[in-house]
């Protein structure tokens, strides 16, 4: 088994990982997360929270993002099926604000995402069962709960389908443009 390898994409702190897999009849192996390892990636050695989710295909979570003082950084792991994942650059700050990036994460690629603190979060399930694992670096408050919308006609994501399933929660949420920029973190 080889060892995890990273590589930035674009986004300052976005980092796509391929954590080495070993792979013989019976299946794959993998370490999801390994303290030394991963914090030469620049990705934070404290988590102090793991969540799963399931979704069929064709269902789309998120923009879901934190307002400080409880940001989190995320590392989404997929751990059945496919997802294409989307984190937007929403730090009022930074030359990339309003910036999208997106990824296709999957068992077979065993590829993850470190998404840190400052960006908005969602992904879009590919496969009839996905299961998607992430540690978060701060614990989840209701009160600072932030979203954009995922049709926000300012980012213009390249979603993989027209019409996703999105709960009643996210449709609701404002577009990029509509949140005051001293709500977004910096």
């Amino acid at each position: 088994m080889s060892g995890p390898i990273a590589w930035s994409l674009g986004l300052s702190g976005l980092v796509a990982i391929n954590p080495g897999t070993y792979v013989d009849g019976r299946g794959h192996f993998f370490e999801a997360w390994s303290r030394d390892a991963y914090a030469e990636f620049g990705i934070p050695t404290t988590f102090v929270q793991d969540n799963v989710s399931r979704s069929h295909r064709g269902v789309l979570r998120g923009l879901h993002f934190q307002r400080a003082p409880f940001a989190q950084g995320k590392l989404v792991t997929v751990l059945e099926g496919a997802i294409f994942d989307v984190a937007v650059d929403i730090r009022r700050t930074s030359d990339t604000f309003g910036q999208w990036t997106g990824v296709m994460l999957d068992i077979e690629g065993v590829r993850q995402l470190y998404i840190p603190p400052g960006f908005a979060h969602g992904f879009c399930a590919l496969r009839t069962t996905t299961v998607v694992a992430y540690k978060c670096t701060e614990f989840y408050h209701p009160e600072a709960e932030g979203g954009i919308r995922w049709n926000a006609p300012e980012l213009a994501i390249n979603w993989p389908f027209f019409d996703p399933i999105v709960g009643d929660k996210d449709k609701l949420l404002p577009c990029l443009k509509d949140i005051p920029r001293e709500q977004l973190p910096e």
